[in-house]
């Protein structure tokens, strides 16, 4: 279940040029925690997008080459990370193929985030790079995203209403994405820290 502070209407709003600098912000401190179990780090889901609407959270991807649950939990608690209680955390399903993962949700009061833990070989991270990578290369399926994800946010009570509406369009959305994938020969690739060039 979602933590109290966090039940509420669900509010889609149009892409916020501070939400790139907040993720670089949240970057540096999992990186100083986790250390070399970070294989990277990475901005996914909508805020990672320009140009798309999105809700004031942001989704970072930390790529691990295993997940441990007890290293990992302990790691991140350490700076304030809650592990996510949802019944979905810990397992998702990518491609047909059960995933490992964690989620956990941000300190009280810190800059409002998912924090999404996965195997680095994982779909799943493969499944996060290449949504928001789409979206970044293709403006008519990203205005159409944006504007599909508007309406039910009008009109629904609660997150998980509005993830049950999202998660067919979300579908539809990645069958383009991997066509778009195997067009452009898109690949997963490793990132650099930043001053690390």
């Amino acid at each position: 279940m979602p933590f109290p502070y966090e039940i509420g209407p669900v509010m889609v709003l149009d892409h916020r040029p501070q939400w790139p600098p907040e993720f670089e912000q949240l970057a540096g401190q999992l990186r100083a925690a986790m250390g070399g179990v970070a294989l990277d780090i990475d901005h996914v889901g909508s805020t990672a997008v320009p140009g798309l609407a999105a809700k004031d959270c942001i989704d970072v991807q930390i790529r691990v080459r295993s997940i441990d649950e007890g290293r990992d939990v302990a790691l991140l608690s350490a700076i304030g990370f809650r592990c996510r209680r949802e019944p979905w955390n810990r397992t998702e399903v990518s491609g047909g193929v059960p995933c490992r993962k964690l989620v956990f949700a941000p300190p009280v009061g810190a800059t409002p985030c998912n924090i999404h833990l996965r195997e680095g070989s994982g779909l799943n991270a493969r499944y996060a790079l290449l949504f928001r990578d789409y979206l970044r290369a293709d403006e008519p399926a990203r205005r159409a995203w944006g504007a599909f994800k508007q309406r039910p946010a009008a009109s629904v009570s609660d997150l998980c209403e509005y993830g049950q509406i999202k998660a067919p369009a979300t579908e539809v959305l990645m069958a383009g994405a991997e066509r778009w994938a195997a067009e452009t020969a898109w690949t997963v690739t490793r990132q650099s820290p930043p001053g690390s060039a």
